[in-house]
């Protein structure tokens, strides 16, 4: 974990990448104290160590399945119920964090990417244990933007800059065509590429991250995740940007879904 001695800055965004039914706007001074937070997302190593000294089971498990993105199905996988107008999205019995791909895959050779499948339940319980919390959005949109004003990404204004990829998105056309250019199809390994300012991998790109609260006064029973996922493409999702938001109810599970730690400074 990193020590942010918090502060005034500007959150939230109006710019021509903002989706205004998701609330990043307006711009507005907010403030947040001292905290701690994670420089990673919390990875499969991370997450497997905290299943085995309490023996928790998470929501996907319970429920028998979660959602995959088809794209990362074998060819010869058996049909599957996708989602009205997202049939990228399937419903996979036997996949979760074990198995983020279906009973045939697994995390052994993944033990540094991020772990998914997680709902913000699950999340908040692997918090508990380590006598961490989840970040509020202010915390965590202070702790991406690394020391930037105003800027959409944590390294500042250009996506690519120099030619240079930066974070983990969607190469190509979405969701017929990836091109690898980042160097990855799924997720990717949570200290992949050039931290921020303040020292954090990956806050935008390769997996959304549950942030604390409920979304808004409107959707209190939805949770805010933030940094958009290895599937955002400015075609359909621009939401891989440092204000972006998202809202998932408590118990959604995907493979494009983890979380990082924050805690107080007592």
């Amino acid at each position: 974990m990193i020590r942010l001695e918090g502060g005034e800055f500007l959150m939230g965004s109006e710019d021509r990448w903002a989706y205004p039914g998701d609330g990043e706007g307006p711009v507005r001074p907010a403030r947040v104290g001292a905290f701690w937070i994670d420089t990673c997302a919390v990875s499969n190593a991370d997450f497997g160590r905290f299943v085995e000294d309490a023996g928790y089971q998470t929501e996907a498990e319970r429920f028998g399945w979660s959602f995959v993105f088809a794209g990362l199905l074998p060819d010869d996988f058996p049909p599957t119920r996708g989602v009205a107008q997202a049939e990228w999205w399937r419903q996979v019995e036997g996949a979760n964090w074990r198995h983020p791909e279906g009973p045939r895959s697994g995390v052994a050779d993944r033990a540094d990417h991020p772990v998914v499948h997680i709902t913000w339940n699950d999340a908040n319980a692997f918090c508990d244990w380590t006598d961490k919390r989840l970040p509020t959005e202010a915390e965590w949109e202070y702790a991406a933007r690394g020391g930037l004003e105003g800027k959409p990404f944590p390294w500042g204004d250009e996506l690519e800059p120099g030619g240079t990829h930066r974070m983990n998105v969607w190469q190509g056309t979405f969701p017929s065509e990836n091109t690898l250019a980042d160097g990855f199809y799924g997720t990717c390994p949570v200290d992949s590429f050039e931290p921020n300012g303040y020292g954090l991998h990956n806050p935008t790109g390769n997996v959304w991250e549950w942030c604390a609260g409920s979304f808004s006064p409107e959707l209190q029973a939805q949770r805010p995740a933030r940094g958009g996922s290895y599937l955002c493409h400015e075609s359909y999702c621009r939401r891989y940007r440092v204000s972006a938001r998202n809202a998932l109810t408590p118990d959604s599970s995907t493979g494009n879904v983890g979380f990082r730690c924050a805690r107080s400074v007592n």
